[in-house]
Order: structure tokens, then sequence, then C-alpha cells
């Protein structure tokens, strides 16, 4: 049986695909509490089980899947075998999304995946295609074949969301509760305390939280901490800092929270989105010339002295970082 010490990923973006996130990992003791996504999530397994728990069931991924998830969507993951798995995976923004689909489908409104787990060794190759050039450098193939695997999936399994509407008193109760923890994370208000403020009571706001959301108040609120510690970081935020203003109590409960949501230690995170690279990671020539990887569109950072700066790895040695992942 595998260890915790087998376990390394790697989370980073590249500085030309700005809307989209990438995450390798081998995973054995590590598994993903029931959190959300604002974007999609496609994943491929290469090795060992994923197991995916759904609001209605669960996926046991396996090499040659491709699994959907689509935006909001509450799920939980774990290992499926004693191994672990093995897995990489695209975070694409809805509104990259958004953009494949309105120029190659005539799918309208918010599109999404009736499917969460199918069976798609072309697909999972694709996954891993874009993977293998992002960490090259090459920028240009690599938004190539996500774009061809995006509009591929929507054709072969995408469909128009239903759009959601609030259309019972304790649907409402929930959205004003989502509302007053995301404007109150830093001091949140007791279950007791919210549900009075809302002129209901404590289980009814429960149940209907739950219902709408998929998760109860406090774990949304874990959720929405790490999001927005995250957002914090990618600007250059100490993660002791970030912490405190989300609503943790110290950086090490950050810590405890963001490696187990996120799948990396906010430290890893913050290196791979504005810092140079891992220690010993030499520059790899890419095969797209020696300026691949540069552009003007990265996104604003920290403010030095000379103005907005952000330095984004890229071009470097294909390297995970090695970690272990306390559960």
């Amino acid at each position: 049986m595998g260890s915790g010490k087998d376990e390394w990923a790697r989370y980073w973006q590249h500085e030309q695909l700005p809307g989209i996130d990438l995450l390798r990992a081998r995973y054995v003791r590590h598994s993903f509490p029931r959190h959300s996504h604002e974007g999609y999530v496609f994943g491929a397994v290469s090795g060992g089980v994923e197991d995916v728990v759904m609001p209605d069931r669960t996926v046991h991924a396996a090499p040659g899947s491709v699994v959907m998830i689509n935006p909001e969507v509450p799920h939980s993951a774990r290992a499926g075998v004693p191994e672990g798995w093995t897995y990489s995976t695209l975070y694409p923004s809805t509104e990259v999304v958004a953009e494949i689909a309105a120029e190659t489908t005539a799918l309208r409104g918010t599109v999404g995946f009736a499917e969460v787990d199918v069976d798609d060794p072309q697909g999972a190759r694709m996954i891993r295609e874009v993977h293998r050039a992002a960490e090259e450098g090459n920028a240009l193939a690599a938004d190539s074949v996500l774009r061809i695997f995006v509009a591929r999936l929507l054709r072969r399994y995408g469909g128009s969301l239903p759009a959601r509407t609030l259309r019972s008193a304790g649907c409402r109760d929930a959205a004003r509760a989502r509302d007053v923890l995301a404007a109150r994370m830093a001091e949140p208000p007791s279950l007791e305390e919210l549900a009075a403020e809302l002129g209901t009571s404590p289980f009814a706001l429960l149940r209907a939280f739950k219902r709408e959301y998929g998760m109860p108040p406090h774990t949304w609120l874990t959720n929405a901490r790490v999001r927005r510690a995250r957002a914090l970081l990618d600007v250059g935020t100490a993660p002791a800092d970030a912490a405190v203003a989300v609503g943790f109590t110290d950086q090490p409960h950050l810590n405890r929270h963001f490696t187990r949501i996120v799948g990396v230690p906010p430290g890893a995170y913050q290196r791979e989105r504005g810092g140079g690279p891992l220690p010993g990671a030499e520059p790899r020539r890419s095969a797209a010339g020696p300026h691949a990887g540069a552009g003007p569109h990265a996104a604003p950072g920290p403010h030095t002295a000379d103005g907005p700066h952000r330095a984004v790895r890229k071009n470097v040695q294909d390297r995970a970082e090695p970690f272990t992942v306390r559960s």
C-alpha cells in the first residue's frame, strides 16, 4: 500500500493561458473534501482509480476516461484503490468555455455536461497533451489543443444547463445566507444568529442551504474562504496575511484547508503563480522558439517600485514538487 510520502503535485498557470489552471498529481492518502469550483473541471486518470463523489452517485474514474464537472457542482474525491491515483486536470474558466461554445456550437445560455465520467481515451490523451505543451513552454500548442478538446467535448456530451430560479422561500433564505457569509467571511455569524437575522429557524436554514448548494453553511464558508485566499495569493499577498483576511485563525489553519481543497499547500501554489522556478529547475528550450511563453497578457500582480509586476513561471523544467498532503 502506498503512503503519503509517495504523493506529489503541481498546480500552476501558464502566462499565456490566463483562463485555465492545470493540476498534475499523484495522491494516495489525500482526499478532497466536499467543495465546488467557479469554473469547469476536466480530468484524466493515467494510473490507479479516483473515486469522485457527486451529489447523486460515486464515479470510479480509471485510465481512458474523462471526468467532467460543471461549475458550482459540489463534489469530493479520494483514492479508489490502495495505490491511489495519478491524473492530469484542466480547470478552464466559465468565460473560456463560453467563448468556445459560442464559436463552435449552437448551444445557448450556460453550457454544461449531463455525464460526469465518459470512456474517451482520445479525450484523455488530449488533456495530457495540453499539459505537456504548457510544461514545454509551447503556449500556441497548449491553447490550440485545449480549444479543440473543449469543442469536441461540447459536441459529444454538451448541452445547455437549465437556468436556476429561487422558487421557494427556503431557496431565497439560502441565497441570502450565502450573501451574508460572503460579506462577513472574516467574522461570520453563528447558525442561530444567521437564522434569526433571516427570520427562519436554524434547522430550516440548514436544510434549505444544503438542498440549494449541496453542502452545509460551514462547509460552503470554508470553500469560499479558500477561493478568496487563492485570489489574494494570486496578487502577492503573503499566506499569513491571506489567512487572517479571509477568517482563518492563522496560517496553519489556512494551510490545512487550502491543501485539502486545492491539492497543494498555499506556498507551493503561490510560487507557481508569481515566483521564480523551483530550486534546481533549469529553463527548457521550447519547440516554439526562445520567446515562447512571453506575452502581454499576464494578469496584474503586486506593486513594486517600478509599478505593477507579476513574474509568472514559464518554460521551466517539467518538475512536480513532492510533499506530504495532510488530510
